[in-house]
């Protein structure tokens, strides 16, 4: 499985940005699904995470009711559209995969795309 992430970018506080994260072979449908990011000099958190049908979501508090997660099982990519966009929300973004349901913890998710880079200007 390979997953490619875009959609990052500069933007100014207040703002909003899509990312999107595509993903190659036959296991998305049954994957649990997840976004994390690491700002520098910081550890790797979690931001938010979907179920495989998409029924179930997850999200940090940092980012809840600012972030949506979403997912179409039919184009393999997962989304996640970011409202209101603060400073501290600048970081690398990464997707990732899981078996079955849901997860927070990193060590969980098996496979991990390259990171997209958003920046939030004050």
């Amino acid at each position: 499985v390979q997953l490619q992430a875009c959609g990052g970018g500069l933007v100014q506080a207040g703002g909003s940005l899509r990312l999107s994260c595509a993903a190659s072979g036959r296991t998305f449908s049954w994957s649990g699904a997840g976004w994390f990011r690491q700002a520098p000099g910081k550890e790797r958190e979690f931001v938010a995470g979907i179920s495989r049908g998409g029924g179930t979501s997850l999200y940090a508090d940092s980012v809840k009711g600012r972030f949506t997660i979403s997912r179409d099982n039919a184009k393999n990519t997962v989304y996640l559209q970011m409202n209101s966009l603060k400073p501290e929300d600048t970081a690398v973004y990464y997707c990732a995969l899981k078996p079955y349901g849901l997860g927070q913890d990193a060590l969980e998710f098996d496979y991990w795309g390259q990171g997209t880079q958003v920046t939030v200007s004050s």
